[in-house]
């Protein structure tokens, strides 16, 4: 049996690229305790990624290296899972081997381990958006949660405000918590659509 050590980049590359495909099939567990909602790590980091670039916007910083913070920033997770706030109380994992092993033979060990190395350090402008994004893509689910009706997401939206930790964060937390996660698409056309479903003409027969 062919060992990890003696492949070449390329195909190590392909390992990696197929490990990345494992977030797809990695819950994100902590829906578990709040009785509604799931999601998996990909779904979680893509969002994720995306509020990284807004809030570097917001907030004057590098929105590409935000994005990447946001892109990698959970990728340990394809070994050793997603561990929720419950589960860390009881257990620890290695998560830095967990990323060394995943990029070893890459050839990206260094930008990409050095990416979330910062953000684990949280201490350039750009990790601190990142880890706010990390909450706010919490923030926005469990926004939906609270609008579909499950009475704890308020409480857990509360905690996960205070974890943030810029201005452009809380600013954007407070104006998710005040717009209903439907205004996107309900608020859209003219209001006779929802009636008529054909542009304002009113069905016949």
């Amino acid at each position: 049996m062919d060992s990890l050590r003696d492949r070449g980049k390329l195909k190590r590359i392909t390992d990696f690229l197929f490990e990345a495909g494992m977030l797809r099939k990695t819950p994100r567990t902590g829906y578990q305790f709040l009785g509604t909602g799931s999601e998996n790590v990909a779904e979680h980091s893509f969002r994720t990624a995306v509020i990284c670039y807004v809030l570097a916007r917001m907030a004057g910083a590098d929105p590409g290296r935000a994005v990447l913070l946001g892109l990698f920033h959970d990728m340990h997770e394809t070994r050793i899972g997603d561990f929720n706030y419950v589960n860390r109380m009881y257990n620890t994992s290695e998560r830095s081997r967990a990323i060394k092993d995943a990029l070893a033979g890459t050839g990206m060990t260094e930008d990409v381990l050095g990416l979330w190395s910062e953000l684990e350090a949280t201490e350039t402008h750009e990790a601190k958006l990142a880890q706010d994004a990390d909450q706010i893509d919490l923030i926005l689910n469990l926004k939906e949660q609270s609008d579909l009706g499950n009475k704890y997401a308020d409480k857990w939206m509360d905690s996960a405000v205070e974890r943030l930790r810029t201005e452009p964060g809380r600013e954007l937390a407070a104006m998710i918590r005040e717009t209903d996660h439907t205004d996107w698409w309900y608020l859209g056309p003219d209001p006779s659509w929802w009636a008529n479903k054909n542009g304002g003409r009113k069905i016949k027969g």
